[in-house]
């Protein structure tokens, strides 16, 4: 519960708790607090008893952690129905970046060339100049309806 308290703020904490409330009261205190924890996870627990009960036999293996959505969504990756572990090993960004490099580096350089020896379709790779005019007055550029 407390992993991420040091030795140092559990000193400082203690100290703090006796200088308030004073070395006489402080065993009641404690017994107080330690009480009332009891009871919230006794409340917390009995709850999560009625709506598993409520829920029925078909939420059996329901697990309220599960609602949190970082323990959800790693549960269902780590799910091996899906596939996606194969999926993730067989994926190598390393080289598919490189890839990706080369292809753009290799499309830059047609474009270079294509442009200093003429401007038509075929040597440009099969790319449409977007800022020629059309020739014939019914030769449209490419027109998206789903990107307007």
């Amino acid at each position: 519960m407390f992993n991420d308290i040091g030795p140092l703020e559990l000193v400082t904490i203690v100290v703090l708790a006796v200088l308030v409330f004073g070395p006489d009261k402080l065993p009641k205190v404690i017994q107080d607090v330690t009480r009332t924890i009891r009871k919230i996870r006794e409340f917390s627990e009995s709850a999560k008893h009625d709506i598993r009960t409520e829920l029925g036999p078909e939420f059996k293996d329901f697990e309220f952690e599960d609602l949190n959505p970082k323990k959800f969504i790693r549960k269902q990756l780590d799910n091996d129905d899906l596939g996606l572990k194969e999926i993730r090993n067989g994926f190598d960004l390393k080289k598919e970046m490189a890839e990706v490099t080369d292809a753009v580096n290799s499309r830059e350089s047609e474009a270079s060339s294509s442009s200093s020896s003429s401007s038509s379709p075929s040597s440009s790779g099969g790319r449409i100049d977007m800022t020629k005019k059309p020739e014939a007055p019914d030769d449209r550029p490419p027109f998206d309806a789903d990107a307007t």
